[in-house]
């Protein structure tokens, strides 16, 4: 049976009964934009600037270093980490929110060969985010004793799964397609060949549901900048399982991960718990920006966010399919909305100018090379009607050839 197609009307009704809709005034989302570059950089949260202001004129001003024990500076991090924790299913105690992910990457793959000494291959897929293969290769090359980072098709992760894999490293939800892996049975079967499992949930926390104790997930790092809102280059997570905790090694061993850093010991003792992955002083202004919009996804029932997305990037495939037809857009994303993340990935060959020409007119996605316009969508500041105008303003873009002016064929730095 066919869908009928659909109407304004029928997405302003949607909107109307978006439970989720309220959340949407607690951000900043400029006047004329559509945003749906959320799983690139989230918006702003409203009440972000007044928290930054308060660490930087009383905390930092006032308080001087007196704020790391009056205003609970030290014990800042690991408080967020917990809650970002409850976000993604997290193993009580298994949290750490500090450095990049790149830094977190690095610190958890290392670990996790040196307990499966006798292996030597990385597994991951071929189009998995480019900085978590250059970390693999560059471990891999730095460690010099014949480890190799392998790359399969997504289909083909489980089936190449043996015991010469160490460990299997993934992006839950492809930052590229928007594919969604089900990381429970990659998991398992991971686990079954012996391997351990390391997880990307860049595109995943806050936007789709994750269990990491459910699925016995062996280690995840992620970002606070996407859906968690914490602003850009916000500091990222990492996760390691309570139960592998006493005996991972981590490659870099910092103050921070001494168990007496004020004892200002020559030698290095590791401090108990989790505490032990981390390694320099958090940045704590950036530390409280990501503690406001971690708060937000506390509030928002993950069941209901899902709910939305999964809705959303069905309505926005939808009405791709019936607008834009014969301008050679294709979708990349999944068909079953089930398997993919909240984004909806179309393929063009004239990608790049497509996409500036869109944000000149204020709907902001982005592109990924070779030839992908990207669009996220955010179930807490973006709203049904919204998709329709999106897709209008693309359909307008394509039928005047709006996107072959000489402005929007110059590459920019940032795409």
């Amino acid at each position: 049976m066919t869908k009928s197609p659909l109407t304004r009307d029928d997405l302003l009704a949607m909107d109307r009964d978006d439970a989720l809709a309220p959340f949407r005034a607690l951000f900043e989302v400029p006047d004329g934009v559509v945003y749906l570059d959320g799983n690139s950089l989230g918006a702003l949260p409203r009440a972000t600037a007044a928290r930054v202001a308060d660490v930087v004129k009383q905390e930092w001003g006032q308080g001087l270093i007196r704020s790391w024990n009056d205003a609970g500076w030290m014990d800042l991090p690991g408080r967020i980490a917990e809650k970002i924790g409850q976000v993604i299913g997290a193993a009580p105690g298994g949290m750490a929110v500090g450095d990049s992910t790149s830094v977190n990457l690095f610190k958890l793959l290392s670990a996790a060969l040196e307990l499966r000494p006798e292996r030597r291959v990385i597994l991951s897929e071929r189009g998995n985010f480019p900085t978590d293969l250059y970390i693999a290769q560059g471990l891999a090359a730095l460690l010099a004793r014949g480890h190799e980072l392998r790359l399969v098709e997504p289909h083909e992760v489980a089936g190449a799964l043996d015991d010469s894999v160490a460990v299997l490293m993934l992006t839950h939800v492809n930052y590229h397609t928007g594919a969604m892996y089900d990381m429970a049975g990659l998991t398992q079967a991971a686990h079954d060949a012996g391997a351990l499992v390391l997880w990307d949930l860049a595109h995943s926390a806050g936007a789709v549901p994750v269990d990491l104790a459910a699925a016995k997930a062996d280690f995840a790092v992620g970002c606070g900048y996407k859906y968690l809102n914490g602003g850009p280059g916000a500091p990222a997570f990492l996760y390691v399982n309570p139960d592998l905790l006493d005996r991972a090694r981590f490659p870099v061993t910092g103050w921070w991960g001494h168990a007496a850093p004020f004892a200002f010991e020559v030698g290095y003792r590791p401090a108990s718990g989790i505490a032990r992955a981390t390694v320099g002083t958090a940045p704590m202004i950036s530390i409280a920006a990501l503690e406001v919009g971690v708060d937000i996804a506390l509030q928002a029932p993950m069941a209901q966010v899902r709910a939305k997305s999964l809705a959303m990037t069905s309505v926005f495939a939808q009405l791709i399919s019936e607008r834009c037809q014969g301008f050679g857009l294709n979708i990349i994303s999944p068909a079953d909305p089930a398997l993919r993340g909240s984004q909806v990935s179309v393929a063009h060959p004239d990608a790049y100018p497509i996409m500036q020409a869109l944000v000149s007119r204020g709907v902001i996605g982005d592109f990924r090379a070779p030839d992908v316009l990207r669009f996220g969508m955010t179930p807490l500041y973006v709203g049904f009607a919204e998709l329709w105008d999106a897709v209008e303003i693309l359909r307008d873009v394509m039928q005047t050839g709006q996107w072959r002016e000489a402005r929007f064929n110059e590459r920019r730095k940032v795409t």
